[in-house]
This record gives structure tokens, C-alpha cells and sequence, in this order.
């Protein structure tokens, strides 16, 4: 039957015929499998779904590129902005490193390095091959090959950080050397945004070796140091130029954890962290198997700090001069000093090992050594018992009772008063408006010789003298010498009341040792650039004469017969040496001196305790004369004796009658001068009680006439 071509035909399932829209099993979607199938019960043509993966794969793409797109956008804003945090790049400079001190030995070896690094810098020319390529090897293998950032180190780091409990990181020798010279340590995104801005000029600027010289040079090392050269020294003793592959690898290893791998305080922990820096080196083909392994059986060992550090009292002396002479100083400077090496060792040994020996028995804890030529050059200085512990200098800053060690001021007064050392003087009680001073031994010998009285360190006889010749000449003569310090012209000035420092009394009794010739103590010889440059040289200064020949050879008669029959008997030098030498001890036993000489060295030595406590009754013919004993017999061994200087018997004078001193007071001498009379000295109050046992000196008969006064101490200076 004909159907109208617009009549709907609606299907039904409830008739038995098959009219072709029956729905069968194959009509059923299956599970997992798509709904939409082909004509027949089939997938979908293999094209179409190619073109499905293609467009997914586009939309991927597409958007990827635009995440990329404004991920740089983003960065630039960012680098952008940390960029503007720091200075214009055309104004950015690397800044100059702080200058470094190198104080030298008289020898050309290193006493010290003073500055903020602690050592000089070292062009990388000049050190061994394989030094800065422990560097690398260690810190950034590929530092050749980045431009500064080394997106292959990061990547590597971070998934090492993932997959592992070691944190590792990613920054460059160049990110490192940035850091260091323009940044701080803080951590923080705008840190390591500015960090890695500055490697990529830096990179921009320099070569890769000048880059790795700076970096050598500026990093920290521990133990307050900066640098190669200053680590090399500090935990070697020897320079960059000197190390082996062994102590390199320490020095890369420190990089890590500068302060918990210092050799010096954990030497197991440098030893392992030096290890992987060897096998590292090795990787790297930067040394061969056997190098390696030689390395590796003998690690690099810090050296051992030896003695009490005493070479740094020094090279603080120095420092303190120093801006006298050169004043400020951009770059790094050598100095070169009159210290000795051996002098210095053998006077630090000699006060150390004495005082640990004895002090604790004798209730003394500290003490001091000067040594100079007699020309004024230190030769050594020790300020202290241990330079670790205490970095007080007791030799130049301290000042202290001299005790009887002053007593030669007043007996050269007395000599240059026409006094001879076989004149006599009385040693009895004494009292000068009520200061009655008694000998040490509270026993008196009555006339004796002024060399016996020396000598013997008699008190009541300086006394007496000091009164004869009038404190205050005393105190010129003292000052004339070299003696800086104020004294209080007193009648206890002769006892050594006045506080002096130990290098003060070994540059006045150079006098003595040199025949008469004031001197200025003196350490500092000259200062030179790095470069060669001569910054300071010094020229031979001295006061000029300030003992006349007759007198200072008087002296050294009698200070020679302390070593021989006084007070210091035991400090007598073997070998032919002519020795001379004057003990002091202050009354209450704070202070304990011996100061003495022979025409080669000069010596004082100081001993007590800083808080002022009293020792146990030391003398200065005790510890102290055994301590500078010990120093002058090792600091003689191999020298040629010469002998002090002069002989006064060779001077001597027939006896005359001495006249009665004349009064220097100006105005005095000018009311005689009007009065037509010449002027004459008020009456001794020493002379005049002499008849009732009170202060006399007791031998008039002086065979020389009395010195022409010499110029004080700060006159010849100053030229005055």
C-alpha cells in the first residue's frame, strides 16, 4: 500500500512482523567501550581518531607556549625589579679587598698578617695547578662551561634534594663570589634574585680565571680568615704558593662549613670532607690515580700551634707604631721589623716554661721580656703569659714600680757629680721628714763603696744619694736616658716608686751597653706596597751622647760586679761574656725586676700579676735573673764576645779638692750677680746632719769633676 510521503510511521513493538526496527543485543552499548559505533556495529575510522589526539595535542601546545610566554614575562618583571634594587651596572665595581698588614721577621719570615682578611691576596698565576682546581672540582665542575648560573647544576640539585636527605646546592663559584663581595648571607628570594643578576655581570666583566683569583682571595676560610693566603698561613704556616694537593683539598673542603671543618678544631671532620674533595679532583681528571691516592694516605694536618703565641705581642706593637709612620693605606703593605726568630722563640720559652714551672709556688702569674741591640732595634718582645688567654702588652703598655732596677739613674747622677765607684757613702737608718726606709735584709754595713752599695742593692745608700744630688736630677738624668713615664722627684724616687714600662728600662739601659749613646727604642725598619714600593725607611736616630765616656764606664764597673759578687750572681754568662746588670724588687713584692746587658743585647724582664697581688716574697735576683739568664745564654750561643764598654781607671784624674757646688737656681745666681758675690749653694740639709749620725755621704774626695748636664730626654727628641 502506497504511504503519503509525509506521513510519519511511529514504530511499534508489540507486533509480531519484522518491519526492520528491532533492537537487538548488537544495539547495546558494552562497558568500557565508546557509544558511538559504525553503520554495521564497528569503531570509529582510524583517521578521525588520529585527528582527535592532533587536536589535543595542539591545545597543549598552544597553551604551553603562552605559560611559557608570560612565565618569561613574569620573570623579567621580576628580575626587573631586584634589579632595581641595586646600583646601575655601568656604575657597579667589584670593591677593593681591606688591606692586609704581612709584619715580617728581620729574617724575611712571617711574623703575623694584621686586617680584616688575615692575609695577602695571590694572583692565581702564582699557586700551584691543581689549588683552584680543588676548587672547582669540589664546588662547581662545570664553573668552565656556565655563564655564570648553571641551570644543570640547579636541576641536578633539586632532584638530589627530593630523592635524598643531603641538601645540596645549586649557586656557582660566580653566584658564590657575588654573594660574598656584594651581598649578605641572609636567605631570601631577592638575595638569590640579586645574586644571580650580579653572577651574569660578573661573568659579563671577567674572565673565568679572574673570576676564580677573586673568589679565592674573598672567601671566608674560618678562624676569622679571608682568603688563600691567610688560610694557607693559618692552618699551614706556609704560603699558597708552598701547598700540597693534600692541604688544597682542605682548604676546598672548608667551603662546605667553614667554621665546623676548620683543620684546627675538627681535624677528622677537614680530613673526610678532603677525601671527597681528592676523589673529586680525580673525576674531574684534574689528578691522576696515584696523585690521588698519595693525597689520601697523607692528608694535609693542620700545623700545631707551638708555645704561647708571643710573636703577636709583637706584631700588635707594630700595628700600634704603625700609623706614625705611613699613616691610612689603601693596599696591602709588608713591614719589615727588627724582630729575630730565634731571639723571639728563645725568650718566649725562657718566661713560659719558668713561670709554669715556678709561679704557681711563687704566687706569679704573668711577666715580661724586652730585648734590644744596643743600638735601640728590638729583637724580641714577649707581652705576656700567653697571648691566647691575656692580649694585654705588659712589656710596652703596662707600667709598674721599677724597684731597685732605678737605682742606676741616681748612682750616674752621683758619678756625673764627680762621684767614682770607689767613693763611699754611709749605710745606716735613715729618715728624711719621716720617710725611713730600711735595707731588704733590715741589716746596714755601715762606709761602703758606691759599687759595693750597688751591687748589693743597699737602700739607705740610694737614699742618701738621691738627696745629695737633688730627686729632680735624678729625674733629669732618667729622662736623658730614655725614661718617658712621669716620675715624682721624691725622696723615694731612688727606691724605683715611679711606675715604668719594661721597654722604657731596656732602652734607657742601652745607654750603658753602648757606651753612652741615648737611643730610641725602635721595631719597625721599613714599609713596602706589594708591589716594592717604599712607603718608609728608617734612618739612624739616636739622642746622642747623653753619658760622658768616663761615666759610662764607671757604671758598667759597677753593674758588672752585680753578676760577679751582688745580688744577681746567678745570671753570670758563660763564655767570656761580660755582663752587667741591676735587680729590682718593690717593697711589697707586687714587682720583681732584672734588667741587664752585655755589649751584644740588652735585656729586661718583668715579673708579678696584673691584679697587683703580691708574690711570695720573689725577688728580683730570683725568678727573674734566672729567667734572663736562661734567654741571654741561649740568645749568646755562637756570637763572639766583645766586651762592655770602657774602663774608667783609664780616665782617672789626679785626687783634688772638689769646691763647693754652685747653685743653678736662676734667681739666685742673679742676686749674687748684684751683689757682686759668687753665688754658692744653700747648706746641705745632708751634710749639715751629718755630725748627729743623720744622711751624710761620707768620701768628699772626688776624683772627677762634675759632667757638663746633658739635654733631657724629650729635648733631644724634639730638638729643644
Amino acid at each position: 500500500m502506497a504511504r503519503k510521503s509525509r506521513e510519519r510511521i511511529e514504530p511499534r513493538f508489540d507486533r509480531g512482523d519484522d518491519d526492520g526496527l528491532r533492537v537487538t543485543r548488537d544495539d547495546r552499548p558494552a562497558p568500557g567501550s565508546s557509544s558511538r559505533r559504525r553503520a554495521g556495529g564497528g569503531r570509529l575510522p582510524k583517521t578521525k581518531s588520529r585527528r582527535a589526539r592532533r587536536g589535543i595535542l595542539k591545545r597543549l601546545v598552544y597553551f604551553g607556549l603562552v605559560a611559557s610566554i608570560w612565565g618569561v614575562i613574569a620573570l623579567t618583571a621580576v628580575i626587573a625589579y631586584f634589579a632595581m634594587q641595586l646600583p646601575p651596572i655601568d656604575q657597579l665595581t667589584v670593591p677593593k679587598r681591606p688591606p692586609n698588614i704581612a709584619i715580617m721577621a728581620s729574617d724575611g719570615t712571617l711574623i703575623a698578617n694584621r686586617g680584616e682578611t688575615g692575609g695577602s691576596a695571590v694572583p692565581i698565576k702564582e699557586l700551584p695547578v691543581y689549588v683552584p682546581r680543588a676548587f672547582v672540582a669540589i664546588e662547581d665542575r662545570r664553573f668552565y662551561s656556565h655563564f655564570g648560573i648553571d641551570p644543570v647544576g640547579i636541576l641536578r640539585a633539586v632532584f638530589r634534594n627530593l630523592t635524598s636527605s643531603k641538601v645540596e646546592g645549586g649557586s656557582t663559584l660566580t653566584q658564590q663570589l657575588a654573594k660574598n663581595i656584594f651581598l649578605t648571607q641572609e636567605r631570601t628570594v631577592s638575595r638569590k634574585a640579586q645574586e644571580a643578576i650580579l653572577a651574569l655581570w660578573l661573568e659579563r666583566k671577567y674572565s673565568k680565571d679572574q673570576i676564580l683569583e677573586l673568589y679565592m682571595n674573598r672567601v671566608y676560610f674560618g678562624s676569622g680568615v679571608y682568603g688563600i693566603e691567610g688560610a694557607a698561613q693559618k692552618y699551614f704556616g706556609k704560603s699558597a704558593r708552598a701547598l700540597t694537593v693534600a692541604e688544597a683539598a682542605v682548604l676546598a673542603g672548608l667551603m662546605k662549613s667553614p667554621s665546623k671543618l676548620a683543620p684546627n678544631r675538627n681535624p677528622e671532620g677537614a680530613a673526610a670532607r678532603a677525601a671527597d674533595v681528592i676523589r673529586a679532583m680525580q673525576d674531574a681528571g684534574y689528578i691522576d690515580e696515584i696523585t690521588a691516592k698519595v693525597a689520601l694516605a697523607s692528608p694535609g694536618q693542620a700545623r700545631r700551634q707551638l708555645g704561647a703565641g708571643s710573636t703577636n705581642y709583637a706584631a700588635d706593637y707594630v700595628m700600634d707604631l704603625l700609623d706614625d709612620f705611613i699613616g691610612s693605606f689603601e693596599n696591602d703593605i709588608v713591614v719589615m721589623t727588627t724582630i729575630s726568630p730565634p731571639l723571639q722563640n728563645a725568650a718566649e720559652k725562657a718566661l713560659v716554661e719558668e713561670i709554669d714551672a715556678k709561679g704557681g709556688k711563687l704566687n706569679v702569674s704573668q711577666g715580661a721580656l724586652v730585648a734590644m741591640s744596643p743600638d735601640g732595634a728590638v729583637r724580641a718582645l714577649v707581652g705576656g703569659h700567653n697571648y691566647s688567654e691575656s692580649q694585654f702588652n705588659r712589656a710596652v703598655t703596662a707600667r709598674r714600680q721599677p724597684g731597685s732596677s732605678f737605682k742606676p739613674f741616681v748612682y750616674l747622677a752621683a758619678l756625673e757629680k764627680g762621684y767614682t765607684p770607689d767613693s763611699t757613702v754611709q749605710d745606716a737608718p735613715v729618715n728624711i721628714r719621716g720617710y725611713a726606709p730600711e735595707n731588704y735584709t733590715r741589716e746596714y754595713f755601715g762606709t761602703v763603696s758606691l759599687t759595693k752599695a750597688l751591687s748589693m742593692s743597699l737602700n739607705t745608700p740610694a737614699v742618701r744619694l738621691g738627696q745629695e744630688v737633688g730627686p729632680r736630677n735624678v729625674v733629669r738624668v732618667a729622662q736623658r736616658l730614655g725614661i718617658s713615664s712621669p716620675l715624682q722627684a721624691n725622696a723615694s724616687l731612688p727606691l724605683g716608686t715611679s711606675e715604668v714600662s719594661v721597654m722604657e728600662m731596656a732602652g734607657a739601659f742601652s745607654a750603658f751597653a753602648n757606651g753612652g749613646t741615648g737611643v730610641i727604642p725602635f721595631v719597625i725598619t721599613n714599609v713596602k706596597s706589594t708591589g716594592g714600593k717604599v712607603l718608609y725607611s728608617r734612618k739612624p736616630t739616636n739622642l746622642g751622647q747623653v753619658i760622658a765616656p768616663p761615666q759610662a764606664a764607671m757604671m758598667n764597673a759597677m753593674m758588672r760586679e752585680t753578676l760577679l759578687t751582688g745580688t744577681a750572681k746567678k745570671g753570670e754568662i758563660p763564655g767570656g761574656w761580660q755582663a752587667a746588670g741591676k735587680t729590682g724588687t718593690t717593697q711589697d713584692f707586687k714587682d720583681a725586676w732584672f734588667v741587664g746587658y752585655t755589649g751584644y743585647l740588652v735585656a729586661a724582664v718583668w715579673l708579678g700579676n696584673d691584679d697587683g697581688e703580691k708574690t711570695k716574697h720573689v725577688t728580683g735576683g730570683g725568678l727573674p735573673t734566672e729567667i734572663w739568664s736562661r734567654f741571654m745564654r741561649a740568645a749568646h750561643q755562637g756570637v763572639k764576645p766583645v766586651p762592655l764598654p770602657g774602663d774608667w781607671k783609664a780616665y782617672a784624674q789626679p785626687e783634688t779638692p772638689l769646691p763647693n757646688p754652685v747653685s743653678t737656681d736662676p734667681l739666685t745666681s742673679f742676686i749674687s750677680k748684684l751683689d757682686g758675690v759668687s753665688p754658692q749653694a744653700p747648706p746641705d740639709p745632708v751634710r749639715a746632719r751629718s755630725q748627729s749620725g743623720s744622711p751624710q755621704a761620707s768620701n768628699d774626695r772626688r776624683v772627677f769633676p762634675p759632667a757638663k748636664e746633658e739635654k733631657g730626654f724629650f729635648d733631644k727628641l724634639f730638638g729643644g
